[in-house]
């Protein structure tokens, strides 16, 4: 189950696709929007991320910043932004310690594959508390945009 509403927002140091380290404390003040995905290159993941890249634009105009967190290396999501055109922070939690941290760790994942990020999304509030949690049930399924947005008009 993903962390849970009204938690306080576990602190983070991850690295981003240039190498360089992002701190949670960056994002405060703002709104962050937080996409956990299982793999770059894959199908569901990709979706996922360039649907973000799509809507930045409506997040932006709500004042709320947009990351990605998996357990791939920096190197192979700077490939992957590339790719995609994604227009945000991709950060890489090769060493598990942010993922878990938010209860989003997929222990068993695809071909005996272990140990990657749950599919799902995380809000967190300007004062660090969580104000949306959403992981889903297969990392096949798609996360429920819809609801992340409903939630996001509500605060305005």
């Amino acid at each position: 189950m993903a962390i849970s509403k009204g938690t306080k927002a576990p602190d983070f140091k991850l690295y981003n696709t240039e190498r360089k380290p992002v701190e949670l404390k960056e994002y405060a003040g703002k709104l962050l929007i937080i996409n956990f995905f299982p793999a770059a290159f894959t199908g569901v993941c990709t979706e996922q991320l360039c649907s973000n890249r799509d809507s930045l634009a409506y997040y932006n105009d709500l004042g709320v910043a947009v990351i990605g967190i998996s357990a791939d290396m920096p190197f192979s999501l700077g490939a992957f932004k590339k790719e995609q055109h994604i227009n945000f922070e991709l950060l890489s939690d090769f060493n598990k310690v942010m993922i878990p941290a938010y209860d989003m760790l997929l222990e068993n994942f695809t071909c005996e594959i272990k140990g990657v990020a749950k599919r799902g999304v995380v809000v967190i509030d300007k004062d660090g508390t969580v104000m949306y949690s959403e992981e889903t049930v297969n990392p096949g399924t798609q996360v429920n945009f819809s609801a992340l947005k409903e939630m996001l008009e509500s605060m305005k």
